[in-house]
């Protein structure tokens, strides 16, 4: 039986803010390499046999970023199954089993978060193997982390009698512990992390959560039955989705099940899920730094420092976090860094844009930067992809002001139709439709300056969008 990768890659990574934004979560970031988390995910599986193009399940905003970097490691034609709304891992492997089973697939699904990191490739494709053929026995595997040290950012599984190599039954899950449980925990040795990571067959992980929670098969069938297909996505009933209670997998079916076993894994594994995290797993100079940018340190040791628009200076510090965006800074200790989701969340009640994205927003079509921004005007630098375009569209309370400082555009600006070179611009009136276009093979960069007297991207009304966001 074939492998079915599921990626889930719905998480929006509050806990490595002010990298990762909502608009922009670490999943989509390379933290680690020169791949993002998703990519290194989806290539990890590369020399595993009769692996099949990955489910991706995202949330509907990130869906871009999706294609796009599939696209960049040679995955054409993956299935993206789009989340309106997150509803936490429950719903959303339901929903790819779903899936599967709707269009008579066969196979194993192999499930796993798009944000770990793992080192030992080998030997989780040897786990893989083993936990497959758990599977082919209709039998609910998870996989355990064999723990390094007496972690407390980790949910645990205590294991019970062991059924053959690396197998073996599951006799409790425990949420978080605190220092002294999880010191408790590697002592006895018969607890391993648990990695959110499973392998089950569709009809076989269906069947279950129908005994075990009937309210969230009910809903997803819905929202899978009435999903429609965008572009190069499906998308669940927004509807159906939205009444769907919110649970964890773990909730829902492993703590339930009697047919759940576990998988022990050694493979140098992290989820990243803070920036201590982070900082432990990447390569550090002689005084335990990490540093990313340009960046100068004295007197400097067990700090990580990144940064990407000026130089940083450090100077008799330890043990912080330091991490500069161009519209926010993070300045942590590094004992304090679970503090950094909860100042998200005030974020969130202050309605400041910085909880939501950087500076430099990214569009299907490329990307923006708004580099200067005041009273009634804001200044932005666009860039347009070869063969990409910015939907017709109109603004009510703006005027833009196009300047093409690189490449070559094609514009409509109400009834003209513009060929713009480098030095050209062009004035777009209030309520004017107009749009961008790059029909060459090179990059085009635009300098727009909007005036009005509000600014917010939500003033768009499109008629027509190559990438179906009307």
């Amino acid at each position: 039986m074939k492998i079915i990768p599921v990626i889930l890659s719905g998480g929006t990574g509050t806990r490595l803010w002010p990298l990762s934004r909502k608009q922009h979560p670490k999943q989509y970031i390379p933290l680690t390499s020169d791949k993002t988390m998703l990519q290194e995910t989806i290539l990890r599986l590369n020399g595993l046999k009769n692996v099949s193009p990955p489910i991706i399940v995202c949330n509907v905003e990130h869906r871009f970023f999706v294609v796009e970097q599939c696209q960049q490691i040679g995955i054409a034609n993956p299935t993206i199954l789009l989340e309106a709304f997150g509803r936490n891992t429950a719903p959303a492997i339901a929903a790819a089993a779903l899936q599967i089973l709707k269009i008579k697939d066969d196979g194993i699904m192999l499930v796993l978060p798009a944000d770990h990191v793992v080192e030992d490739i080998k030997e989780m494709h040897s786990a893989i193997c083993i936990a497959k053929k758990q599977a082919q026995e209709d039998k609910i595997v998870t996989f355990g982390i064999v723990p390094t040290n007496a972690n407390t950012g980790y949910g645990y599984i205590k294991s019970s009698k062991i059924i053959n190599d690396k197998v073996s039954k599951i006799d409790m899950f425990t949420e978080k512990p605190n220092l002294e449980e999880a010191q408790s925990f590697l002592q006895q040795g018969n607890y391993l992390w648990n990695s959110g990571m499973f392998m089950f067959k569709p009809s076989k992980l269906i069947e279950e959560l129908t005994i075990y929670s009937p309210e969230i098969i009910g809903f997803i069938r819905e929202a899978i039955n009435k999903a429609k297909k965008d572009l190069d996505f499906i998308r669940l009933d927004k509807a159906s989705y939205r009444l769907c209670p919110s649970n964890s997998i773990d909730y829902a079916l492993m703590e339930k099940s009697k047919n759940a076993v576990v998988v022990s894994l050694n493979i140098n594994w992290s989820d990243i899920g803070s920036w201590v995290a982070l900082h432990n797993y990447s390569k550090k100079d002689i005084n335990g730094n990490v540093i990313n940018g340009d960046v100068f340190v004295e007197e400097t040791s067990n700090t990580y420092i990144t940064g990407s628009q000026h130089m940083l200076v450090t100077i008799g510090v330890k043990d912080l976090i330091i991490v500069d965006t161009p519209n926010a800074t993070l300045i942590a200790a590094q004992d304090k860094v679970q503090k950094v989701k909860e100042f998200v969340k005030r974020l969130e009640l202050e309605s400041r844009e910085e909880r939501l994205c950087h500076r430099k927003v990214y569009r299907p079509w490329g990307w923006y930067d708004s580099i200067e921004n005041g009273l009634n005007f804001q200044v932005k630098r666009l860039h347009i992809n070869p063969g990409a375009k910015i939907s017709l569209q109109l603004h009510h309370k703006r005027s833009e002001h196009w300047v093409v400082i690189n490449g070559v555009a094609l514009v409509i600006n109400g009834e003209e139709t513009l060929t713009l070179k480098e030095g050209d611009s062009t004035y777009i009136p209030v309520d004017v439709k107009h749009s961008l276009e790059n029909k060459t093979n090179k990059p085009l960069e635009i300098i727009e300056v909007q005036s009005g007297s509000y600014l917010g991207e939500d003033d768009i009304v499109r008629f027509e969008d190559i990438y179906g966001r009307l």
